[in-house]
């Protein structure tokens, strides 16, 4: 145990910012493997880096388990703020690139179901044909999941549906959300599935079959129940929850279970064969697609790029976006 706490002046002298970028990606990959791959280092010397972390904190910051390199509470600690170190260290290399080129950067995108089949795809297509040397990275989960790291700064913007105002997650985070359109449920089976069936089926009539609902922590879930609730309905009892678009496709390809999907994700899908519209619901029964940035940071101007081809992709300009209550 240290006699002196540190102070931010000797701490500083004793890092080297280089180590804690190793240290990031070792954090992120759970492998010195990976880390030594994506950092152009040997693996023993980022082992060594690791060490020189743990002699300066006094302290492991790893411990090697069947699912590879695990934090210790005070490697998850260091991870926090490192997290939003290399965050920082993002916004300063687009900025300096920008500002040389214009034409370079990096934007980290964290994106739901209702943005993932048709809007995100769209969206990047455009980016990349007006800036080609922009990267994207994608990384989709739950809404539960992207906030907060689109807080910390390990995502740049979260693409999908907004959560009601109501709910916890709308406000636990310093998050702005802007309201890109309004989207509609539609009930969707795989097409070989459903070709001797009327063109659209009432709710009330696949009610009993198999479905595939969103998980019950998703903000979409509520409007699936608010749904069935609507028509008068219990929810179905044979369901699968899931938020995976492959592994729905999948089972909507190889089964007749039905899912609800996004009228704008589905379609896709709709017009190259593999899927069925079912039944549609009324407008508006899905809630707002839009996007959410930090409310404490400007966007990095990578991320500039991306909302505006966002907005673009949508056919809308900047002064028709509206900010989510």
């Amino acid at each position: 145990m240290r006699k002196l706490a540190w102070t931010a002046l000797n701490l500083g002298r004793k890092l080297k910012f280089h180590q804690l970028q190793v240290f990031d990606r070792v954090l992120e990959t759970g492998s010195l493997v990976r880390a030594a791959n994506e950092t152009g280092l040997t693996q023993p010397a980022v082992s060594k880096i690791v060490h020189e972390l743990e002699a300066c904190f006094e302290g492991p910051l790893f411990v090697r388990s069947n699912r590879g390199m695990q934090p210790t509470e005070l490697g998850e600690l260091l991870g926090h703020r490192v997290k939003s170190l290399m965050a920082e260290l993002r916004y300063l290399t687009d900025e300096v690139n920008a500002f040389s080129a214009g034409t370079s950067g990096h934007v980290i995108v964290g994106t739901l179901i209702s943005a993932a089949a048709d809007l995100l795809p769209r969206t990047i297509a455009m980016l990349k044909e007006h800036t080609p040397g922009v990267r994207v990275t994608v990384r989709e989960a739950t809404t539960a999941q992207l906030f907060p790291a689109l807080a910390s700064g390990d995502l740049d913007i979260v693409v999908g549906r907004l959560p009601e105002r109501s709910l916890p997650v709308a406000n636990a985070f310093a998050l702005t959300h802007e309201i890109l359109f309004n989207e509609s449920l539609s009930v969707i089976g795989g097409k070989r599935h459903w070709t001797h069936m009327p063109e659209r089926v009432p709710l009330a009539q696949l009610r009993d079959g198999g479905w595939i609902l969103p998980v019950p922590e998703s903000p979409s879930r509520l409007a699936a129940e608010r749904l069935f609730h609507d028509a008068g309905l219990a929810l179905p009892e044979d369901v699968v929850e899931s938020l995976s678009v492959l592994t729905n496709i999948g089972l909507m390809l190889e089964t007749p279970r039905v899912a609800l999907m996004p009228r704008a994700a589905a379609t896709p899908f709709v017009e190259s064969g593999l899927l069925r519209v079912l039944a549609d619901t009324m407008p508006g029964s899905f809630g707002d697609v839009g996007y959410s940035l930090r409310a404490d940071k400007s966007p990095s101007p990578a991320c500039a790029r991306f909302v505006a081809c966002l907005r673009e992709a949508c056919g809308l300009a900047p002064e028709s976006i509206h900010r989510h209550p």
